[in-house]
């Protein structure tokens, strides 16, 4: 599966804004959310061979590719204070605080207060990430995802370069990672299991049900920055390969438990880093393991599938 099943129903995520107690510095003292860190060079640190071509940097960035929940937080009084008198001045509404935050954010006159946000990519609950888009234009990508109306399902895909720790004065104190990005992907769980191809003569229903049960397990399974090559292959497999979920439903059918989804490096790194993903399944009436695998590799920011979905044996390495 080329593109992430949420593709199908591809909208830009939304992010509900949420108050919280202003940070102790002034004003002055908050620099503007785009410039938290500068943007990742893709050839810093890049050598040039006798022919002139350039060579990798000894060291890959830190890229991730991790899914939680964007929300973004006032990182100061005076912006929160201003945005509610923005909100004011258009007069009185019936709307939700989210969808008159909704329409504060889509006014092209309001991306000032956009770009002083402070959006937070949280997993599991946890604030993980602060998000800085790589140029101005991508703002945008945050605005159009905004929902009005969140369900518990919604989830945005992160894809990006981890930099620095943020500074206390950024993000009301928050001191955590920020990551610039290159590209959100924003759905929902039903959306994303509903796209996901069915084998020919499933039942719809215990399919579905097969496939949220994989992609939750993978979910817990996967470590929460999402910025290990092991994590980053898992959550891509999650997104944009189909086929675990046919496997699953599949093991499932025949009586068996899912028992662990692991992972390692791939003899077949060298120039490039290749991991390979084992997915294993126990038989509820014999306890023997069944295990099933797929390589990926993750030697830039974008994964990409080496080899499909097999049965595995210990002796593959």
């Amino acid at each position: 599966m080329e593109q992430p099943q949420a593709e199908v129903q591809e909208q830009q995520v939304s992010a509900s804004a949420r108050s919280t107690e202003p940070a102790r510095v002034s004003p002055s003292a908050a620099p503007a959310a785009g410039a938290v860190a500068p943007q990742a060079c893709a050839t810093c640190g890049a050598t040039h061979t006798a022919s002139g071509a350039m060579a990798a940097p000894p060291h890959s960035p830190p890229y991730v590719y991790v899914i939680g929940h964007i929300e973004p937080i006032f990182p100061l009084a005076s912006v929160e204070k201003e945005a509610r008198q923005v909100i004011a001045s258009a007069g009185a509404s019936n709307d939700t605080d989210r969808a008159a935050m909704k329409a504060l954010l889509s006014d092209p006159n309001n991306m000032y207060l956009v770009r002083m946000m402070c959006w937070v990519l949280s997993v599991h609950g946890v604030e993980t990430y602060i998000l800085v888009p790589r140029v101005d234009a991508d703002y945008q990508q945050l605005i159009d995802a905004y929902r009005a109306e969140p369900n518990p399902g919604d989830l945005d895909l992160v894809i990006g370069v981890r930099g620095g720790i943020a500074h206390p004065s950024v993000c009301n104190g928050l001191q955590i990672p920020v990551v610039t990005f290159d590209r959100i992907y924003f759905f929902d769980r039903k959306s994303l299991l509903d796209a996901v191809p069915k084998p020919e003569g499933a039942d719809p229903q215990k399919f579905t049900a097969a496939a949220g049960e994989m992609f939750d397990r993978i979910m817990q399974q996967a470590d929460s920055a999402g910025a290990t090559d092991c994590d980053r292959a898992q959550a891509y497999l999650a997104v944009k390969y189909g086929q675990i979920y046919a496997l699953a439903a599949q093991q499932f059918a025949s009586n068996h438990s899912f028992t662990s989804a692991d992972c390692r490096v791939s003899s077949l790194s060298g120039a490039r880093k290749v991991v390979e993903v084992i997915f294993s399944f126990t038989d509820r009436t014999t306890s023997v393991l069944s295990k099933f695998f797929t390589r990926v590799d993750v030697t830039e920011r974008l994964p990409f599938l080496v080899t499909p979905l097999q049965q595995y044996f210990d002796n593959n390495r």
